[in-house]
């Protein structure tokens, strides 16, 4: 088990309002938050690992920059060809015993990470993911997708597609604050990107994203550049810290750290829910998260 040290992140701007009534009104129930999947892709490059960060316009508790992603919905619990890991064995690695929640999780993880980037963890077999998936035929299945005129498990049955389950790796469970008003309940997923297949923007949706050197991102972590390359009013004159929420840049932190995809890949994950809690320092609000510490070069096991 690894030792948990107290960290602590700036509140969102976005945050601040609903914090300062959670204090003012006392505690109340949280909100019930939506179940949410979430994908961090993943490559390597010579100057190290990369993922895809993408920005999420309106006030989304993913972050303004995040990780594809968003709530599962009804129709991911549609039958649908399903190829590696049966939901039972994803149950056990969440450390849930509802197998249904499982199975959608990871259904909505991989539609998410289509809808939002066009890669598409699919094949007619276990050998076999589909390719070429930047076609205007393709970009008309993600925004139909997208807009909910067709379902997700329809697009694959339709083509003789399944899910190809074992390209996904779990990695952590992560929960909104209790004083949000709008709570999510995030699995995270990672994966990298099939043969042939290259991420691209929603076209009718689709504002900013890009691959990210890891090592940079955190390196230039104090400084602006990320939110000005951004260009959004929202984002310009931003720290790292204030335009992604902690679960993210903890993520990143570990990323950074680990020798390529398959290092990162290989760490062994036990099932937690991390959660960040509302805390005040000299008269600042903030977010305080227990979290492993990262060693850069070290093996580690993540809790």
């Amino acid at each position: 088990m690894p030792h948990l040290a107290r960290r602590l992140f700036v509140l969102p701007p976005d945050l601040e309002g609903a914090a300062r009534s959670w204090l003012e009104h006392g505690e109340r129930t949280p909100r019930a938050p939506r179940y949410a999947s979430s994908v961090v892709l993943l490559r390597d490059s010579p100057t190290g690992l990369e993922t895809w960060l993408g920005y999420r316009p309106g006030s989304s508790p993913l972050g303004v920059l995040a990780f594809p992603g968003g709530s599962l919905e009804a129709t991911d619990d549609d039958a649908v060809g399903w190829l590696g890991p049966a939901p039972q064995y994803w149950a056990e690695k969440m450390g849930t015993s509802d197998v249904g929640l499982a199975r959608r999780h990871v259904v909505g993880a991989i539609r998410e990470l289509f809808e939002e980037t066009g890669i598409l963890l699919a094949g007619p077999d276990l050998s076999t993911t589909v390719e070429g998936t930047s076609t205007a035929e393709w970009m008309r299945a993600r925004e139909a997708v997208a807009d909910q005129e067709k379902s997700f498990t329809d697009v694959l049955a339709k083509r003789g597609l399944s899910l190809r389950t074992d390209l996904l790796k779990p990695l952590v469970n992560w929960l909104s604050p209790d004083f949000s008003h709008r709570r999510f309940n995030t699995r995270y997923f990672a994966a990298t990107v099939p043969m042939n297949q290259q991420p691209s923007l929603l076209a009718s949706k689709g504002i900013w994203g890009r691959w990210v050197c890891v090592r940079k991102v955190i390196a230039e972590r104090d400084t602006t550049a990320l939110g000005d390359e951004v260009g959004q009013p929202n984002t310009v004159g931003l720290k790292l810290g204030q335009l992604l929420v902690p679960g993210s840049e903890i993520m990143l932190e570990k990323m950074a750290a680990a020798n390529g995809c398959i290092a990162y890949l290989s760490y062994k994950r036990t099932a937690h829910a991390y959660q960040p809690t509302l805390v005040e320092e000299d008269g600042q609000l903030m977010l305080e998260v227990e979290a492993a510490k990262t060693v850069a070069g070290e093996p580690q096991r993540e809790r």
